[in-house]
């Protein structure tokens, strides 16, 4: 297997009028690292499919150099560059077998016709496909056909894999066993993939590290947890979590007491808070600037009706509530913002009533509004 490295990539098309080019991958840099399973995940536009498919060598580049492992692959043809691609919508070929679409690009570079069989099988059994290699595609569910296609892959055996939004054409229960049939695939062959997808949640449950996207330009790369619990910027601070995280527009504030957070408006359930110490160092260099103060809905506790609201509780009116199973999402205003807090299951609130909540600020982030950063500690 091998690393892949992208040194200063770039991607522009022409644009509709005279002299004008969109930018849809700018300058970008990463390393993947040998046998890593690397996620590029970003919503619709933001350049993770054609990255991936300049890796692929699908997509001519307009600047920048691609390696893999030691060699420069700029200029090699598809087929010259060790790879597999699994696309998002199988492209297996509805005349041939599942056996003959498995076994097509071994047949094709003149592979031995005994050393084609076993790698079919190997990768049949692998998959659970042993019992469906006689069959045509259109006999296959549809999380079968997306199984022949990393099958087709796997006889390969290439130095990199690729896969481009693989379950996105699947039902919702399907899509949870297959990310973990891919997942378990990674672990045996212990091969370097490169994942593409929309879906924050497979990229959270799949990756090695991720990478975040928006508008061509790399936002943050990191392991999962990491991207969870410090994001870089507010964008993956936003897109990362179900529900996202909260964030809330204001400003910080010394007053005589400690370092308040006073909320961007003037309604009647606008939230002003005095921060712990932790947070106030934080947002030190940051007093008297427009500041946004996030938290996940986790981190956002329910307190009891015998707590006063002078030790830090807020009490706001519920929109909506949703009962999960095994939890409850409730989603509050607070006049200018509305927050998402997760509780305990048996936490049922109507709408238009009060729910009462506080922070937990060990857990809570800053960010600068004007470079929409993190805040560091010093």
């Amino acid at each position: 297997m091998a690393n892949v490295t992208l040194e200063n990539l770039s991607k522009a098309y022409a644009g509709s009028q005279k002299n004008t080019e969109f930018h849809a991958v700018k300058n970008i840099n990463l390393e993947i690292r040998d046998k890593e399973f690397m996620v590029l995940v970003g919503p619709s536009g933001c350049g993770k499919s054609t990255t991936l498919r300049m890796i692929a060598g699908l997509e001519e580049i307009s600047g920048g150099t691609i390696s893999i492992g030691e060699n420069i692959v700029n200029d090699k043809l598809p087929k010259d560059r060790d790879i597999a691609m699994v696309f998002q919508n199988y492209a297996l070929y509805p005349h041939m077998s599942v056996f003959d679409n498995m076994a097509f690009g071994l047949k094709i570079r003149k592979y031995d016709k005994r050393k084609i069989e076993e790698r079919v099988k190997e990768a049949a059994i692998m998959l659970g496909l042993e019992d469906l290699l006689d069959r045509k595609p259109k006999a296959l569910s549809g999380g079968q056909r997306q199984r022949v296609a990393v099958g087709r892959a796997i006889v390969r055996k290439p130095k990199v894999f690729l896969f481009d939004e693989p379950l996105s054409n699947l039902d919702a229960k399907m899509r949870v066993s297959t990310r973990t049939e891919i997942a378990k695939l990674h672990e045996r062959l212990n091969a370097t993939m490169i994942y593409v997808t929309h879906d924050q949640i497979e990229a959270m449950t799949m990756g090695d590290r991720i990478c975040v996207m928006k508008d061509g330009l790399i936002q943050q790369v990191a392991e999962p947890l990491t991207l969870y619990n410090a994001p870089a910027n507010l964008f993956v601070a936003s897109f990362i979590g179900t529900p996202p995280m909260n964030l809330i527009h204001g400003k910080l504030e010394s007053l005589e007491n400690g370092t308040y957070f006073i909320e961007n408006s003037e309604k009647e359930d606008s939230l002003t808070f005095k921060l712990d110490e932790r947070l106030a160092r934080i947002g030190k260099s940051n007093l008297g600037k427009s500041t946004v103060f996030g938290i996940r809905p986790e981190h956002i506790i329910e307190q009891s009706e015998g707590q006063s609201t002078a030790d830090g509780t807020h009490e706001l009116r519920v929109e909506i509530s949703e009962p999960m199973g095994s939890e409850t999402n409730i989603y509050l205003d607070t006049g200018a913002h509305q927050l998402a807090a997760r509780f305990s299951s048996t936490s049922l609130y109507e709408a238009n009533t009060r729910a009462r909540i506080r922070f937990d600020f060990s857990k809570a982030h800053l960010f600068d509004s004007e470079t929409e950063k993190r805040i560091h500690s010093e």
